[in-house]
């Protein structure tokens, strides 16, 4: 047996609109709803499940490869909504993106601050270009 990523579940305020948003932002089918959840699925098979909460949302990381082609579509529809951007995880580098790698990427949060990342390249397989 093979071990592979299936899901992760993220505390929402609007389930339906964050998977919504994921979805669209990603280019990806729209989310199917099953028990609790409205569930992205990315062309690997794992899903990200949108789950509605009251309390308190730690903000988490989520990192997406992506072709360039897909990048390309992806930062044209986060320029069209006018999102904040930045080239590094820590915010910093606003508006910008990075190179590392050999290829392109950068960070945007989605509509409850989770983090999210598109790289067209993996990590460690070039080199480091901060």
């Amino acid at each position: 047996m093979t071990v592979d990523f299936n899901h992760t579940i993220l505390p929402a305020r609007d389930s339906k609109a964050s998977a919504d948003f994921l979805a669209e932002m990603l280019g990806l089918p729209a989310p199917r709803r099953w028990g609790p959840f409205h569930m992205v699925k990315t062309d690997n098979d794992a899903n990200l499940d949108y789950m509605e909460t009251k309390g308190d949302i730690a903000h988490q990381h989520y990192a997406f490869l992506v072709g360039d082609a897909e990048f390309d579509a992806i930062f044209n529809r986060i320029r069209d909504r006018n999102l904040r951007y930045w080239a590094d995880p820590g915010r910093q580098k606003a508006g910008e993106i990075n190179r590392h790698d050999g290829g392109r990427g950068l960070y945007f949060e989605d509509l409850n601050g989770h983090l999210l990342e598109i790289i067209t390249r993996p990590y460690g397989s070039g080199g480091w270009n901060p």
